[in-house]
């Protein structure tokens, strides 16, 4: 009789606990009473459409679906142009939850996660293209466009010293640079690279990878109270096939193999 008490002692306590751990946690990480989930349209990664559904899809916009059900709070979705300019609404705390590119330069501003998925780093070409596979990419004065911001921005000059690195606002006016031939090459993330290749007929995404990155959830800084739970929502989705489910509505490709 005195171990079932016990035991049900102890259990009651656990429930109580993690109660409160998640009451906390949803006041942390959605002080305004909803979850303002920052989103920018044309990669998988973060928000596309399906045109053969209609629906929105993204690891950002479904695993922030998932967050809010767990938390029971509205789902807000706060849209701009890219993953630079969400970043800079999350250090404005105008943005609750994002998923990023997890680089220590990215990690001084805002909190992040353990990772949650690893993807490679490619190159986008034209039908046309004379670059045949990554190792044309040597050649000097090559004009490589980038997203305006991104990691790829800062690392293509100390990747290919003689490269021209040039700048895009967003990943359409990219494929509008390829398309005028105003770039020779695009170079970010593969499931953006492959989003792009699906709108330019015979264009292609180069073999092999200049890089990774590891993705992460990312909160705003002075909310790290609540990364214990961010950590154990990350776990989660990664073991029950959420995570996987969530990538494959997205057409998410270009996964480190081995994920």
């Amino acid at each position: 009789m005195k171990t079932w008490i016990a035991v049900a002692t102890a259990t009651m306590l656990v429930a109580m606990t993690f109660g409160a751990f998640a009451q906390n946690a949803t006041e942390t990480l959605a002080p305004t009473g909803k979850l303002r989930v920052g989103v920018y349209f044309g990669s998988p990664t973060s928000m596309v459409h399906d045109a053969r559904t209609n629906e929105i899809h993204g690891l950002t916009f479904d695993l922030g679906k998932e967050l809010v059900r767990r938390l029971n709070v509205p789902f807000a979705e706060i849209n701009y142009q890219r993953i630079s300019d969400v970043l800079e609404g999350m250090k404005a705390q105008d943005v609750d939850f994002t998923i990023s590119n997890s680089t220590p330069a990215r990690a001084a501003t805002v909190a992040f996660s353990q990772t949650l998925l690893t993807i490679e780093l490619g190159y986008l070409v034209i039908a046309s293209s004379p670059i045949k596979g990554i190792a044309d990419i040597q050649k000097p004065g090559l004009r490589i466009g980038v997203t305006q911001g991104s990691t790829s921005q800062g690392t293509i000059p100390k990747l290919l010293p003689n490269a021209v690195v040039v700048p895009a606002e967003n990943y359409k006016r990219g494929i509008e640079m390829l398309e005028r031939r105003e770039i020779d090459t695009y170079a970010t993330n593969k499931p953006t690279l492959f989003e792009m290749s699906d709108q330019m007929p015979g264009s292609r995404v180069l073999d092999g990878r200049w890089g990774e990155e590891h993705l992460a959830v990312a909160i705003p800084k002075g909310r790290e109270d609540a990364l214990e739970y961010i950590r154990q929502f990350v776990a989660d989705v990664q073991t029950t096939g959420l995570l996987a489910q969530a990538a494959e509505r997205a057409g998410l490709r270009g996964i480190l193999k081995g994920q």
